[in-house]
């Protein structure tokens, strides 16, 4: 057993944790569940039945990851987020009866590597945010985010674009859709209204 769970945490039988990951107070992680390598889940975070989490995630403290979320490599989940899983919910069903588990068919919130949700955030499923975008705090996610693209607001409007370091990337000067990130000095280029990488 090579990863560190704490004794107040509830790790169900059957879900997997990789290999170097951390599971730290008063979190569960619910059956059939599993966690790549080196991943760490915060304190009172929950990981829902067959969540699909990648390598190297961060689940912050009291972070809420519903069933059927798949979470890719790198991906940061800041505190007291929540990726939801029922696009219609109701307590009950048009004649007053509760719903039971086989009553309503959960949607997932799919994240892409590296990308990152600010704390307090929510991404209302089913939407995909991807590869190392960045979603401010408290921002409400109700469709897609494009690879790169930095979101913000209620609901969530694209206000710029981000690199792999999650700084802000400023225009080139004199190069119309060339983008840099003014920490790492890689550029990126815009090409309908998507952002690659350029090749070094």
């Amino acid at each position: 057993m090579n990863y560190r769970i704490q004794p107040t945490a509830q790790v169900d039988e059957s879900a997997e944790v990789g290999d170097g990951s951390s599971v730290w107070d008063l979190a569960q992680i619910r059956e059939g569940a599993r966690l790549g390598e080196n991943c760490v889940i915060g304190r009172g975070a929950y990981v829902g039945p067959a969540v699909r989490m990648g390598d190297n995630c961060k689940l912050q403290n009291y972070a809420l990851v519903y069933e059927p979320a798949e979470l890719g490599d790198g991906v940061f989940i800041g505190p007291a987020v929540v990726l939801t899983n029922d696009h219609n919910p109701r307590s009950v069903d048009p004649e007053g009866n509760q719903k039971r588990g086989g009553d309503w068919e959960p949607v997932a919130v799919k994240i892409a590597d590296g990308a990152s949700v600010g704390a307090r955030s929510v991404c209302v499923a089913p939407v995909t945010i991807g590869r190392w975008a960045m979603v401010a705090a408290g921002a409400v996610v109700t469709k897609d985010v494009p690879d790169f693209a930095l979101v913000a607001g209620v609901p969530a409007r694209q206000i710029g674009w981000v690199g792999r370091a999650g700084v802000r990337l400023t225009e080139r000067d004199g190069e119309p859709g060339v983008w840099e990130c003014p920490q790492s000095g890689r550029l990126y280029e815009e090409r309908d209204g998507a952002l690659v990488e350029r090749s070094t």
